[in-house]
């Protein structure tokens, strides 16, 4: 099951950037995948830590773009992803917790509306600030 279908609106025209989302959007669908398939799988704890690594390092790859072009909305788009890392450390929380029930549900809810507002709207102005 899909979570998150890539769009072409998603695209920032900045290559790097847009290749990164498109691996992020197809490792956060596996993850959904894999929660809805066995949430209590002891692999998944290996598999949360990757995602949450993976996005980290994209983060950090868009943060140093921001700052060398002096972007002007930087914070509010750096604190945007931090809502999406912490949302992803509850997931981990919850897991290692020993909380499986509702992880698959958590991380739909958590990526809803997230992906839309942030790669139509921080993003792609942040594609067109590096044009």
């Amino acid at each position: 099951m899909t979570l998150v279908a890539w769009q072409t609106e998603f695209e920032t025209g900045v290559r790097s950037v847009d290749f990164e989302h498109q691996e992020m959007v197809a490792l956060l669908n596996r993850l959904h995948g894999e929660l809805c398939r066995d949430p209590d799988s002891d692999s998944l704890e290996g598999f949360l830590g990757e995602v949450f690594a993976n996005i980290s390092a994209h983060f950090a790859l868009e943060e140093k773009i921001m700052r060398d072009i002096a972007y002007d909305d930087y914070q509010p788009h750096k604190d945007n992803h931090e809502q999406l890392l912490d949302g992803i450390r509850d997931i981990m929380d919850h897991h290692y917790g020993g909380d499986y029930v509702g992880a698959p549900q958590l991380l739909a809810d958590l990526l809803k509306d997230w992906f839309e507002e942030h790669f139509r709207g921080y993003d792609a102005r942040l594609g067109h600030l590096t044009e």
